[in-house]
Order: structure tokens, then C-alpha cells, then sequence
């Protein structure tokens, strides 16, 4: 009955009625999107660009009210500044008070590393897959990637329904407040309930797609998202380093 039911689901290129589905019944899910032999990974990442795309309108916005207003963000170590060095930085925050600085360039920057980060965690994951045995296709693990990623949709609509009610953008992302390090603080921007979800969601969608047992598709996926988050940590710590303070972010 379950395979009569699954061959006669149609075929929608823009399938919104099975995201409810891939969060709340993931199994059920990705057990429908495994059986079918087409990319479906169009849906869930237009619904992450739309998100993303809100959190960067919202966040750009309190930024520039806030810079009009005279209120400037101050690193976390601004007292041990030099006044040489607080004079170039508050310069440089004059300069980047404008449209292209709030909003283009988050943007740009946002979407590409969607983007990009969706075909990079694909790739390792299937790499990681063929080497423990699986038995998916490149394409498959588009699909498993973009729907199992869907729980950061959520994350930018809490971030964007919080700045809305706070009046105000977001500059300590996830648990990054307690950092000691600019390398712990990169770490924990991106910690949050929302990625542990999203680590589940992959290895539930690569234990089907791929045939893995449960316990190998949670060492593949564990050492992937491991080393993506040290990977963007470390590339965000440069950043910061090169620009002499902590890189603004969206949330």
C-alpha cells in the first residue's frame, strides 16, 4: 500500500506541503524523497533564501535607524584600544553606513553562503557515505542536505519576530556572549538547538537515502558538521582579525 501511495504522489516542482513533514514526520519524509529519482532540493532552499533574505532586510534596517541615531556598536575589548585605533574604527563604521554595507553586501554574502555551504555539506556528506558504504547518488544528497536544513527557516524567523519586538538587530548571535576567544565566540555564534536539529535531520535523511546503518550515518555526519563549524569558525576568526574588530552579523 505504502509504495502504490508513494508512485502516485504527484510530482510538484515547488512541493511546501512536505516541509511541515520533513520537520515534524523526518522519517516519513525523506522516506517519500528518497523514492523519487528527481532533485527536490528547489523548495526547501527558496525557503531559506526567503528567510535569510528577511533577516538581513530586518537586521539592515534597526542598523541603519541605529547609526542615524548615533548609536554605534563597540567591540567587546573597546577599553584597551588605543585612541589611534578607536579613532580608525569608528571611521570605518561611518563609512559602512550605507546601503550597499547594510544591505547588499549581507545579502551577497548571506545567500552565497547558503549556497555554497549546501553544496559543500553535500558533497563531504556524500564522500563520507561512500566511504562508510552507502549507497546514494550526489543527487540524493542535494536533496537530504536542503531539506534537512530547514530548521535554520525557523531560526531566521525567531531572529527576525525577535528584532521586531526588541527594536533592535541582533549582535550576539546564539551563545557567542560567552565566549572567552574570538575563536569560541565564532564557534558558539553558530551553536545553537537549531544545528543539533539539523544534524539529526541529516542523519535521519542519509541512514534512508543511503542505506547506512544509524550508527555509521551518525559518525559521517557528526565528523562533517564538525568540521564545517571549526572550518567557518576559524575563516570568521581571520575576518575578524583583519578587520581589527568582531565582524557584524545578522544574528
Amino acid at each position: 500500500m505504502t509504495e502504490t501511495t508513494l508512485e502516485k504522489r504527484p510530482v510538484r516542482r515547488f512541493d511546501f506541503q512536505q516541509i511541515l513533514s520533513a520537520l515534524l514526520r523526518p522519517r516519513q519524509a525523506f522516506a517519500v524523497t528518497t523514492t523519487e529519482s528527481r532533485s527536490t532540493w528547489l523548495t526547501p532552499m527558496l525557503v531559506l533564501s526567503l528567510t535569510a533574505l528577511l533577516v538581513v532586510l530586518v537586521s539592515g534596517y534597526f542598523r541603519t535607524r541605529a547609526a542615524m541615531m548615533g548609536e554605534i556598536p563597540l567591540p567587546q575589548d573597546w577599553q584597551y584600544w588605543s585612541p589611534d585605533m578607536q579613532d580608525q574604527y569608528m571611521q570605518a563604521q561611518q563609512l559602512t553606513q550605507g546601503t550597499v554595507f547594510m544591505y547588499v553586501i549581507p545579502l551577497v554574502t548571506s545567500w552565497s553562503g547558503l549556497w555554497v555551504g549546501w553544496v559543500v555539506l553535500a558533497g563531504l556528506l556524500h564522500l563520507g557515505s561512500t566511504l562508510l558504504g552507502g549507497r546514494g547518488s550526489m543527487q540524493s544528497a542535494l536533496n537530504v542536505a536542503a531539506w534537512a536544513s530547514l530548521p535554520f527557516a525557523i531560526r531566521d524567523v525567531l531572529r527576525v519576530a525577535y528584532m521586531l519586538s526588541a527594536s533592535h538587530a541582533i549582535t550576539s548571535p546564539s551563545l557567542s556572549g560567552f565566549a572567552t576567544s574570538a575563536f569560541l565566540s565564532q564557534v558558539l555564534a553558530r551553536t545553537d538547538i537549531f544545528l543539533i536539529w539539523n544534524t539529526v535531520l541529516l542523519i535521519i535523511g542519509f541512514s534512508l537515502a543511503d542505506g547506512l546503518p544509524r550508527g555509521k550515518a551518525f559518525v559521517g555526519v557528526a565528523i562533517v558538521v564538525l568540521l564545517l563549524l571549526a572550518a567557518q569558525a576559524g575563516i570568521g576568526t581571520m575576518i575578524a582579525g583583519l578587520g581589527g574588530a568582531a565582524v557584524q552579523r545578522p544574528f
